[in-house]
């Protein structure tokens, strides 16, 4: 018998679908839901780095792991993914909302932007994870249970100090992204109103900066802004955040905006 606090976060039995999950925090969510007995769909634009994805958690779990090509910001593709999903699995009881990123962060500066450049960011970061959430939550509004995890970040809570930014020769993320992330976080809050009376936990995840080889001078000018000195880490600081809120262990939490960002929010 599985004792209570394994029961708590056990996962087997349930199907997710991970977007993005291919790399960086989508595989840690991938990859920690399969450890924890979910089988696992991992969507990516690129096919092929979707299968790698998979070929690595069946060899490490040993899940059922299922590889879709989607891009996010195309009904058409998402309609194609939710297809091929639920021909592979009745129901999804898991949905982790992680594709997006800095669409066109190169040309960071409000001024210098197109508004082709802010929509592309707009329908990656919001609009994309909205019809996700219409594909896979009607199934899961269907079967009365479910859970949602969309990812937020901190720049929807804080204004960046972009001078950080400047010794290491980094533009930082636009003004875009903020709103983007801003309205995912408005989005977690009134789809918990309206998918909660039908059984479907929605909460969200905002992490801060995570370390993916940046400048020093970045790493350093970050690391003084957050009181535990440190960027977060993949995928030990965010991990067990995204297992809480996949398994039963949270589920009287809904409606919440997880933020793991080493309190860098907080001396703000």
């Amino acid at each position: 018998m599985p004792s209570r606090i394994e029961s708590l976060f056990d996962l087997r039995g349930k199907s997710a679908l991970v977007t993005g999950g291919a790399a960086n925090i989508g595989f840690a969510a991938a990859n920690i839901l399969a450890a924890a007995g979910a089988s696992v769909a991992i969507s990516s634009r690129s096919i092929s780095r979707a299968e790698e994805a998979c070929d690595k958690l069946r060899a490490e779990h040993g899940n059922n792991c299922l590889a879709l090509e989607l891009d996010h910001t195309e009904p058409e593709s998402i309609d194609a993914a939710a297809s091929a999903f639920f021909n592979w699995c009745p129901a999804c009881d898991i949905l982790i909302n992680n594709a997006g990123g800095g669409v066109g962060a190169s040309i960071a500066k409000l001024f210098e932007r197109t508004p082709s450049d802010i929509r592309a960011m707009i329908d990656s970061n919001l609009t994309g994870p909205l019809l996700c959430c219409r594909a896979f939550g009607k199934s899961m509004a269907d079967q009365g249970h479910g859970k949602i995890i969309n990812f937020g970040s901190i720049a929807a809570i804080v204004g960046r100090d972009r001078r950080i930014y400047e010794p290491a020769g980094m533009l930082g993320q636009p003004v875009d992204y903020a709103a983007a992330k801003g309205g995912i976080l408005a989005m977690t809050r009134d789809l918990a109103g309206y998918l909660g009376p039908m059984g479907v936990n929605v909460n969200a995840i905002s992490p801060g900066g995570i370390e993916r080889n940046h400048h020093p001078a970045f790493i350093s000018g970050y690391s003084d802004l957050t009181p535990l000195g440190r960027m977060g880490k993949e995928p030990d600081d965010l991990e067990g955040a995204i297992l809480f809120l996949a398994s039963s262990a949270s589920d009287y939490v809904h409606g919440h905006n997880l933020v793991v960002d080493g309190g860098f929010s907080v001396w703000k």
